[in-house]
């Protein structure tokens, strides 16, 4: 029996890269005080978290769904992933129900959160990093992010 998928009205996806090494984003994603900066309006609820690989969270309050940030160690840093996935709920789905352009507006809101959010990771961690320098907290050893020999 094959079921169909649901398509949430809201959906974003992201994804920046960050020159450090992975193991040190796991203490700036569990920080629950940067949760309510990032996103002040949202009640997150952490389903799994996977250190220095991310966190995936229930989303509820104005929008209803998941939400997930994940970190992919590539070369020397990771590719930070940033999904959100839901619908408008309460007074903000009765007020955006059948305007594609407030859904239109609700989804770059969104998108716009996750860039910010993206950023401050992005600027923590790379802070005093030399443009063109290899990845904060990546050992000279010829290994990348991963423990992968690049020699």
């Amino acid at each position: 029996m094959c079921e169909a998928n649901v398509v949430t009205s809201i959906q974003v996806a992201d994804a920046t890269f960050v020159a450090a090494a992975p193991a040190l984003v796991a203490d700036v994603i569990a920080d629950r005080a940067r949760w309510r900066r990032w996103w002040p309006d949202l009640s997150l609820t952490v389903t799994e978290d996977r250190g220095a690989q991310g966190v995936r969270w229930t989303v509820d309050g104005p929008l209803r769904g998941t939400m997930e940030v994940w970190c992919e160690a590539v070369l020397d840093g990771f590719v930070l992933h940033y999904f959100l996935h839901a619908e408008p709920a309460g007074s903000l789905g009765d007020r955006i129900a059948g305007s594609a352009a407030d859904l239109a507006q609700e989804n770059k809101q969104r998108r716009v959160a996750g860039k910010v959010m993206s950023f401050a990771v992005k600027d923590d961690l790379e802070s005093g990093r030399i443009v063109g320098g290899p990845a904060v907290g990546v050992q000279a050893s010829g290994l990348d992010a991963s423990g992968v020999g690049t020699h």
